[in-house]
Parts: C-alpha cells; structure tokens; sequence
C-alpha cells in the first residue's frame, strides 16, 4: 500500500466555492439517480450480483458510491487511514465508501485493485468508477464521481478532495479505470 504524494493546487479555492461545486455535483447525481428507472436483472444474475468475480452494481449503487465519496471530502488523509474518525488513504477511503455504500469492499491494496472488477475504457467513465494511477503498478487511486472529477485521499498532509482528471497534474499521469 503506497499512495504517491501529490501536489496541492496552487491557489486554492474559498470553502464557499467547494461547497457550492459539491451541492452542485451531489445535486446533479441524485437527480440522475431519482429520474432513472430500476434496471432490470442483468445477464447472469440479479442486479448487484457478483458473476465470475466481477461484481455488477446497479446505476443506482454506483450513484450511492459517488455520493457518500463526495460527503467524506475534507476528511483528513492518514497513512493506512480507513474510517473518516481516523482519516483516508487513498485505498482506505475507497473501501470504507464500497463498504457503506453497496456491502462489499475492493481488496485494500491500490496494486490488488487493479485486477478488480471489469477494465473500463476511460470515454467510457460512470459514477462509482475506480481510477488508478501508475504505470507498471498502480501507487493511487481514486472514485469517478462524474464530469471529469474524481475524489481521492492524496497524500500526508493533505485531506479528501474532489480533484478533476484533466488537472495539469493528474493528465500527465498514466491511468486505467476499473468498474467494480
């Protein structure tokens, strides 16, 4: 378990402005997720089910993910950190959010992760989506929340933020996605 450190923006933004971008995504994801109809079973199973190791989550779970990940934003980063008391590494915050949001939780390694779930090409990004970071290994990670943005535990230091995937920084790293 390693997460890279990772630079802090620049000139940062007034807590006004968070907290209005994140009404706003976490409002733009419930309305999603209430407009939706239920989806029917999927291939092989119910919907939520685990087939051949892949869990399969529902549009409505992976919303439930993106939601609780942008409720936990703010929350302070801790090396081997997994609950929101004691703060988030990145691989913490992602298994307590899977954990609480949909009963499972992805291994607790960011290199274990990467064989977890489906690879998703990135044009192909839903809420609830990992991404990892690193080019052989993975060594970051983080939960696709929609626009282009994502939330993650970034390094000592630092806490949960909601960072965008296009950022000078996070563009020039290599990154896969893996749909749980």
């Amino acid at each position: 378990m390693y997460d890279a450190p990772v630079p802090t923006p620049s000139s940062p933004t007034t807590s006004q402005q968070w907290l209005l971008r994140l009404l706003s995504i976490g409002a733009c994801l419930l309305f999603i997720g209430c407009a939706s109809s239920p989806p029917g079973p999927r291939q092989g199973g119910s919907p939520g089910a685990v087939i051949g190791g892949t869990s399969l989550l529902t549009p409505e779970q992976s919303n439930s993910v993106a939601i609780h990940a942008l409720g936990l934003v703010g929350t302070p980063y801790r090396y081997g950190g997994n609950t929101p008391d004691g703060g988030f590494d990145c691989s913490g915050l992602i298994g307590y959010v899977y954990l609480n949001s949909v009963g499972e939780a992805p291994p607790r390694t960011v290199a274990r992760m990467a064989g977890f779930g489906a690879p998703v090409p990135m044009s192909e990004l839903r809420t609830g989506d990992l991404v990892l970071f690193g080019a052989s290994t993975p060594s970051h990670a983080g939960i696709y929340v929609g626009n282009g943005r994502f939330v993650h535990a970034p390094s000592t230091g630092g806490v949960v933020r909601l960072d965008r995937l296009d950022g000078v920084y996070w563009s020039r790293q290599v990154v896969q996605a893996r749909r749980p």
